[in-house]
């Protein structure tokens, strides 16, 4: 049955399966992995268990959509092509004239063969090596010229803007806008595995390996005998396995369970990323009440600090312990300090449109009249609130 169809596809559609050829059971086209640039030949299961007619299937079990593919309408076999492929990809039917497109494709083409020619690479837009491909093509000698430029140096910064882009848009959830933001990310990993590969040293295969083998390592309560029945059980068995990780590379006694944390990282977050990796390790206020009576301690002697230097350091102290606050309360303090500057942002443009429907400069104004502007943003925006 299958060498008829090959038979078939090499005449009408310039097959040549020496190049790679997929074949996919039709009920189970949405669980498997699809490579647009290979050619795709997708049968009826029972056309694939027994050369007979597809009406010979069994009954229809209940299949899971490929992860990373099992977003909306994972389960839709159309829709499935129609991401994958160009809308005007010809689309060929076994025993049926030419013409059809993806398209055009319905659910009850399903019920006989279908054929997929390749597509281009720079049309694999959807799966995992299109942006590889892509990344490939614009360092080439032919390429673009600022990509060509590029080294693993001058991308820093492009990598810490794109990372707090996609901060600022989690504050959406999940949007079509965080997708975009995500998108963007993910393209300097693609960049700097581009670069590696080029000087020899690795490839986005390594970056996979090496992610998913940490990660499963990482999780024996998932993967393994292990038990963990709460976060907190995880994140101590984390910071254990991470131990193990840094003796058995010989880093046991020069290493702290510390140095992983980036010092680009921005204060507060890099603070509290800290204090959860010491808490995880039993370092730790056994309640609250310490950690505000430490709050209490740090002001009076910010209060009672000499000279510039003597009260950076109490500030930093006092700092610090507040962010020990937020982390005891689960309380991201980053995310906390960006909303309070927000709402500073929003109240201070009030005052300032406030200020100039009077005909008045900020400048020129008293503290008394100022404060009363800031009364009148916060009163403004209780009532947008809860309108």
């Amino acid at each position: 049955m299958l060498d008829a169809l090959l038979a078939e596809a090499r005449l009408r559609w310039g097959l040549d399966p020496a190049g790679g050829l997929a074949v996919v059971a039709a009920e189970r086209l949405v669980a498997v992995p699809v490579e647009p640039t290979l050619p795709l030949l997708i049968l009826p299961a029972a056309r694939l268990r027994t050369g007979g007619p597809a009406s010979d299937a069994a009954p229809t079990e209940e299949v899971l959509p490929l992860p990373g593919r099992h977003g909306p309408r994972g389960t839709d076999r159309v829709v499935l092509l129609q991401r994958l492929y160009p809308s005007d990809h010809a689309a060929g039917r076994f025993g049926r004239p030419d013409g059809t497109t993806v398209g055009e494709l319905t659910d009850s083409d399903f019920g006989g063969a279908i054929y997929l020619g390749p597509v281009a690479p720079v049309q694999d837009a959807a799966s995992p090596w299109g942006m590889p491909w892509i990344s490939n093509r614009l360092r080439a000698p032919d390429g673009c010229p600022w990509d060509r430029e590029q080294t693993h140096a001058t991308l820093r910064n492009h990598l810490l803007e794109e990372a707090y882009e996609v901060y600022d848009a989690l504050e959406g959830g999940a949007t079509p806008e965080l997708a975009g933001e995500l998108g963007d990310l993910l393209l300097q990993i693609v960049l700097h595995a581009q670069l590696a590969a080029e000087e020899g040293v690795f490839d986005l295969t390594d970056v996979w390996q090496a992610l998913a083998t940490k990660i499963v390592r990482r999780h024996p309560h998932v993967f393994g005998e292990a038990e963990a029945r709460t976060a907190s059980d995880v994140n101590r068995q984390w910071e254990t396995i991470k131990q193990g990780e840094r003796a058995a590379a010989g880093e046991g006694a020069t290493k702290s369970a510390l140095d992983g944390i980036s010092r680009s990282l921005p204060a507060l977050a890099a603070s509290q990323e800290m204090q959860e990796r010491a808490a995880n390790l039993g370092y730790d206020w056994p309640s609250i009440d310490g950690v505000l009576d430490k709050v209490h301690e740090e002001v009076v002697e910010l209060v009672e600090a000499e000279g510039h230097d003597h009260r950076a350091e109490e500030l930093g102290d006092l700092l610090f312990v507040l962010v020990n606050v937020g982390r005891k309360t689960g309380i991201e303090v980053e995310a906390a300090l960006r909303s309070a500057n927000d709402k500073f942002r929003r109240r201070f443009r009030h005052v300032e449109q406030a200020a100039a429907a009077q005909g008045t400069a900020l400048r020129d104004m008293t503290f008394e009249q100022l404060d009363a502007l800031w009364d009148a943003a916060k009163a403004h925006e209780r009532r947008e609130t809860t309108a």
